[in-house]
């Protein structure tokens, strides 16, 4: 005999409650660890082929395939992400240390604007425009670089038990998915394609670009053409936007400085074949795996910088299409649901 003062759908009701208050507390706990899962997410994504041909064809074992596509990704993807960091910040450093050659340029360029353009305060004005958010997305990227090795360690972490496991892995997740058994296919299909569109697609255009510009930079005697290069491949990452930003100030620069044919040069490499190169590879990347609207890709980058630091190049637009996905799916959900509440009613 049951003496509880709740009724069945009182307790289930407080169960409920108690599930959902615990579960924001662990929501907000774990927030930040979102970079760290949504990166599992990616680099499931990326190596589940090659697990899958390791354990299956090959037969094996199942921790030394995981360990060994770890290792392999470290080379490949995480170890050249951490050189760059450590370029740039040793970059910041020297200028920091040294800004003779910013202010010389500064000047340079005022100098130009105020004879050709008569706007004497060009740069200036644009500096104090932009000083504010730059300056706290700077902050930002830097800041979540402090907790890149904890990311890392929990996204191998998690990534070695999901490629250890990976039957029950994605079985548990279809099970626990709101969708039919179709619906999880197509989002599995699309999920991969997205995910190869924009890590490698976007990762091959943006070394592409890079190395063009840094080519570019060489041929009309820029200085540092390699670290010019390396940024001109990570503002890549916003399309269009991204490669100017390098390439434009440099133009004025050799302007400013009676380098009148190098400047025109420059100028019409940098619209003429790093900006088009963008264009074709997409078109080609689109044709064999998907694309990501270049509106998605900029959105997702402001989005995602100030959630993951330096990261949010990547992971931004792809949280953006993930939502996108989920949406598209919830809409295909409700009008299967008008349809069966129409057939009903007519029988």
């Amino acid at each position: 005999m049951n003496n509880s003062v709740f009724s069945q759908r009182e307790r289930n009701i407080i169960i409920l409650l108690i599930v959902i208050v615990l579960g924001a507390i662990l929501l907000y706990a774990m927030r930040g660890l979102y970079g760290a899962l949504l990166g599992t997410s990616v680099m499931y994504t990326l190596f589940r082929p090659l697990n899958r041909f390791l354990i299956e064809r090959w037969l094996w074992p199942k921790p030394l395939s995981a360990i060994i596509i770890i290792v392999l990704s470290l080379f490949i993807i995480i170890l050249p992400f951490l050189g760059i960091g450590s370029m740039l910040v040793r970059k910041a450093i020297e200028l920091q240390q040294d800004p003779t050659w910013i202010n010389k340029i500064i000047e340079t360029i005022n100098s130009f604007a105020g004879d050709k353009l008569g706007k004497p305060d060009l740069l200036k004005e644009q500096l104090e425009t932009s000083a504010a958010y730059f300056g706290g997305m700077l902050t930002t990227v830097v800041g979540g670089a402090a907790n890149v090795f904890l990311g890392i360690s929990v996204m191998y972490f998690v990534l070695f038990f999901a490629f250890t496991n990976y039957k029950a892995f994605e079985k548990s997740l279809t099970h626990y998915m709101p969708f039919d058994e179709e619906q999880v296919i197509s989002f599995g299909t699309e999920l991969k394609n997205v995910t190869y569109s924009n890590i490698i697609g976007q990762t091959f255009i943006a070394i592409i670009q890079g190395a063009c510009l840094s080519l570019g930079f060489f041929i009309f005697g820029v200085s540092d053409p390699l670290f010019w290069g390396v940024i001109c491949a990570i503002l890549s990452f916003i399309p269009l936007l991204g490669p100017p930003l390098i390439f434009v100030p440099a133009v004025l620069i050799l302007l400013s400085q009676g380098q009148t044919w190098q400047g025109i040069g420059l100028l019409l490499w940098g619209f003429g074949l790093v900006i088009n190169i963008d264009n074709l590879l997409r078109l080609i990347i689109a044709k064999k795996i998907g694309d990501i609207h270049p509106l998605i890709t900029v959105v997702g980058v402001i989005i995602g910088l100030p959630l993951f630091g330096i990261m949010g190049l990547v992971f931004g637009p792809l949280l953006l299409v993930y939502f996108l996905m989920a949406v598209k799916i919830y809409k295909a959900n409700k009008r299967l649901s008008l349809k069966k509440e129409q057939l009903e009613d007519k029988l």
